[in-house]
């Protein structure tokens, strides 16, 4: 039995999908289950952890769930974080950081995982409108892929102790809205917060992500990602 805390999400439903394709048991860990979560996850054997998207302190809530976890002897746990954690000038990022160090503390069996930007996220059915470089590179993850990585590292052996980058593919929104017979722009509407400075950050950087790691996790024959 595997616990997906924050198993209702895209992500978490996703990961449960690919479990239970492997043949896996999977329980979805949400807000309810929180309130008593060394109960809701006695019993399991590993656990995925997915904090909420832009949560205001992530390594806190990443904590509480680790400290969960070992009360409940559940001795394995994936992390999902986000590709370059480290970033000093993404806020949502350097939470990230914190919360993989602790996870690498927390005396459990642990793999860590790093998805590029969802491609997911790009509304790709019309004109598309983005807050940064439309020409920005990125590493973007196709949520699929992820979750098949995710429901691997938690049923084999050999992944305790590793970190690993995961893209599907790299691409710019221009090229991807040119595949897709669409238009890109980038508008000068920015949201402020952390959301405003991820942007910025993009805008003048993209969020370059290798592709290899997730061709090899996936037994893809690798291939020129341009």
């Amino acid at each position: 039995m595997i616990a997906v805390l924050g198993g209702h999400g895209k992500t978490g439903r996703a990961v449960i999908a690919a479990l239970e394709a492997r043949g896996s048991a999977a329980v979805a860990i949400g807000r309810v289950e929180w309130r008593d979560l060394s109960s809701a996850v006695a019993g399991c054997d590993a656990a995925y952890l997915i904090a909420p998207n832009l949560h205001p302190d992530e390594p806190a809530y990443v904590a509480e769930a680790l400290a969960a976890l070992a009360e409940a002897r559940v001795g394995r746990v994936v992390y999902h974080s986000v590709a370059s954690p480290y970033a000093p000038e993404m806020p949502h990022h350097l939470g990230k950081a914190v919360s993989e160090d602790l996870v690498r503390r927390a005396g459990l069996a642990w793999t860590i995982l790093q998805p590029g930007a969802y491609l997911q996220n790009l509304d790709l059915g019309g004109p598309l409108e983005v807050p940064y470089d439309v020409d920005a590179v990125f590493g973007f993850a196709d949520l699929r892929d992820v979750a098949q990585v995710a429901a691997m590292v938690l049923t084999e052996d050999g992944h305790a102790g590793a970190t690993y980058e995961l893209a599907s593919r790299t691409a710019t929104v221009a090229e991807l809205a040119a595949e897709a017979g669409v238009t890109a722009r980038r508008t000068d509407e920015r949201p402020d917060g952390w959301l405003g400075a991820m942007f910025t950050y993009y805008d003048r950087y993209g969020l370059p992500v290798g592709t290899r790691t997730l061709d090899a996790l996936l037994g893809r024959a690798v291939i020129d990602p341009r």
